[in-house]
């Protein structure tokens, strides 16, 4: 993590979502400035996070099937590597329950949608710096 900070690699973020649109919009918006990891599905999210490293921060829709988002959330917060990474949940709901849920397992923010790339860019670039400027004052 220490060359992610001096800038020396580009950091990472996992999409996951089952709107192949969102999916690419988020790819092709961000791939420029950040390594994307892009899947489909909870479970193929959940299968990523226990082969690879953690990525920096997850994009993680609420609704899918056959696991949603939260319950992919709750699972990725029992995993000891990846129970800190920030999240920012992606929705096309409204009910002040699934933010509620979000927020209690330690969402950074939620977007939604369909989101301006632009808005979504700025939150992710907030939630990355908040993130290094925690690193840097825990060393």
């Amino acid at each position: 993590m220490d060359d992610k900070i001096k800038g020396d690699d580009k950091l990472t973020i996992l999409a996951v979502d089952d709107n192949s649109i969102s999916l690419a919009t988020i790819e092709q918006e961000f791939k420029g400035t950040y390594e994307v990891v892009a899947l489909n599905s909870g479970v193929r999210a959940l299968q990523y996070l226990k082969q690879q490293t953690p990525p920096d921060l997850i994009l993680l829709d609420i609704q899918m099937a056959p696991k949603d988002g939260i319950e992919t959330l709750r699972e990725i917060r029992e995993m000891e590597k990846c129970a800190g990474i920030p999240v920012i949940m992606l929705t096309s709901q409204r009910e002040k329950q699934n933010i509620l849920e979000s927020s209690k397992l330690g969402i950074n923010d939620y977007v939604l949608k369909p989101f301006k790339t632009q808005d979504l860019h700025d939150r992710i670039e907030r939630v990355l710096k908040s993130e290094m400027e925690k690193r840097l004052e825990n060393r």
